[in-house]
């Protein structure tokens, strides 16, 4: 045992890796919905292994987690823009009005215990289940004028209070936010079917009654057709066969013929279909698939059927960023590409209806045949071919700049304040990652390589911060008291019940949305998980996106406040 903690304690990176993998591990363990999460996993695995009294430097942690921020930031960008542009401006309101809400009442909590700035910020960042702010927070620290060894005592402080509020922060905001939102907002049935009446809404067509658009994520078919009906004894052109299905409410077309000698052509709108041709159509699966009989019997004529059949990512550009779904199926360019699904916020799948309006910076998933997807993609945006190639050069000097920035110091009296190099790195992240929707072949990071810029940035953080503070954990669980996770339960639920009321009575949000919007002002996506779940639709995504860009911002942001607050 002696020989292990040797080696630990001379090669601190094993004790670290060993503490990720762990943490992930027990992250990953669930019970009915109760889960630890990966980052509470973590620093407890940190904080066991940390008894073995490791050694580790500084700039470590600080590497690691300013590169979680610069992500945090570059995902957010584009959403966090294109708010303040004035792209869901109550939203944007409404998530700045939340964010005071948790501060507020977390420094209330705070003042009537009597908690020094290290508490209080631990408090902030477990109940309103922001990890980051450990980091600002220590970082805030480090620049008051106290001793070293002060420092190091606060510092050491955040952690533990962090751990003890966060599990509620999470839990209780998902349970609040699934279960008791809906019964305060008219009760779990009404709620329910006042959201399927909003799709329906939402998925209404001037142009036509197209169901293909209520859900984004089945795949599209190609099926093949004899055609014998006597209705083509006249020929039809390609036209009229589509005009036919629209009249049905079906987005059907012909792509491929095969003339009775024999040959194949591809199709144009004055193509004539006649008896004894095939024909291939092309649409979403659960139209397709309906009763063809009027054609024909379908047929398996691999010849007909071998094209290529392609399949994009395309970033929306300023030229179709406000526009619906309907409106942009509607353009020319947009003949025979279908609309898989829309990604927004670094992952977020927004539901594919007719009026969803789509934002700058949105991510469509196209399909279609080759040809057609070259011609829209372009109109639509920049289509992101696929890379695994990240822009080093890009990120490195974008976090130098950011850190630069967030390392001047303002002195107001006698107290420093600045962003600090963590929040100068956020706000890096914000900047580049809204610029790169202007100049889309600058700055690429794929999604891969972002998801581990986030998790093993944050993650890895953690791992040092559990660490470091493991001889003194326990310590600081009796110094910090039961009380402290009562007072995390009041910072989790006060602020989520007020911002449920405002939602309703003063921001006149529809109820799903109203739930999304709360799920994202407090960046908590379990909650959105849970709400979904509880309405049965993915409809309070359309309030979790612009909300999570501000709230996740401004609630990092306020790590340093919470701090000044109390010095």
């Amino acid at each position: 045992m002696s020989w292990f903690v040797e080696t630990f304690r001379t090669y601190p990176s094993i004790p670290i890796f060993l503490t990720i993998g762990i943490g992930f591990l027990i992250g990953k363990l669930k019970y009915k919905s109760f889960t630890l999460g990966t980052v509470t996993s973590v620093l407890l695995v940190g904080v066991l292994v940390g008894q073995m009294d490791i050694p580790i430097g500084a700039p470590l942690k600080s590497l690691f987690f300013l590169l979680f921020l610069f992500a945090i930031g570059y995902k957010c960008g584009p959403q966090f823009a294109a708010a303040l542009k004035g792209q869901g401006i109550k939203q944007v309101i409404f998530s700045c009005v939340v964010c005071v809400l948790c501060l507020a009442v977390t420094w209330g909590c705070a003042k009537i215990m009597k908690y020094n700035a290290a508490i209080a910020t631990g408090l902030f960042s477990g109940a309103q289940t922001i990890s980051a702010v450990i980091g600002v927070g220590t970082d805030t620290i480090g620049t008051l004028g106290i001793s070293a060894a002060e420092k190091k005592a606060l510092d050491d402080l955040i952690p533990v209070c962090y751990a003890v509020t966060y599990v509620f922060g999470t839990i209780g905001s998902a349970w609040i936010l699934g279960n008791i939102g809906p019964m305060l907002l008219g009760g779990l049935k009404k709620v329910r079917q006042q959201t399927r009446e909003l799709e329906q809404q939402l998925n209404h067509s001037d142009l036509t009654d197209d169901p293909a658009f209520i859900d984004g994520n089945r795949p599209i078919s190609f099926r093949a057709y004899k055609v014998t009906d006597k209705l083509f004894a006249t020929p039809q052109t390609v036209s009229q066969i589509e005009e036919h299905f629209r009249t049905l409410g079906r987005r059907l077309f012909v792509e491929r013929v095969r003339n009775a000698d024999g040959t194949i052509s591809e199709t144009s709108p004055d193509l004539q279909v006649k008896l004894g041709d095939e024909i291939v159509l092309s649409g979403r699966h659960e139209f397709i698939i309906q009763d063809e009989s009027w054609i024909g019997p379908e047929t398996d004529d691999a010849a007909l059927l071998s094209f290529p059949v392609e399949k994009t990512n395309v970033m929306v550009m300023k030229k179709t960023a406000g526009l619906t779904v309907d409106q942009l199926r509607a353009k020319p360019f947009m003949y025979g590409v279908m609309i898989r699904s829309i990604k927004r916020q670094g992952g977020v799948t927004i539901p594919v209806l007719a009026q969803t309006k789509l934002m700058q910076g949105d991510m469509l998933t196209i399909e279609g045949l080759q040809q057609e997807v070259k011609t829209a993609a372009p109109a639509i945006g920049c289509e992101e071919h696929p890379t695994t190639v990240t822009d080093m050069v890009f990120v490195s000097l974008a976090i130098v700049i950011g850190a630069i920035i967030g390392a001047l110091t303002l002195k107001i009296g006698k107290v420093p304040v600045s962003l600090s190099t963590s929040g100068g790195a956020l706000i890096a992240g914000l900047f580049f990652g809204w610029l790169r929707t202007k100049r889309p072949s600058v700055g690429i990071i794929p999604e891969s390589s972002l998801w581990l810029m986030n998790n093993l940035g944050l993650n890895m953080f953690i791992a040092v911060i559990g660490i470091q503070c493991g001889p003194t954990f326990i310590s600081g669980i009796k110094e910090v008291g039961f009380m402290l996770f009562v007072m995390g339960i009041i910072a989790t639920s006060l602020p989520l019940l007020i911002a449920m009321f405002l939602g309703a009575k003063v921001f006149k949000f529809h109820p799903a949305i109203n739930l999304g919007c709360c799920a994202g002002a407090r960046t908590t996506t379990a909650s959105l998980g849970a709400i979904n779940s509880s309405l049965d639709s993915s409809i309070p995504a359309m309030g979790y996106t612009v909300t999570y860009a501000i709230g996740n911002t401004l609630l990092i942001l306020m790590g340093v406040a919470m701090v000044l607050m109390f010095v």
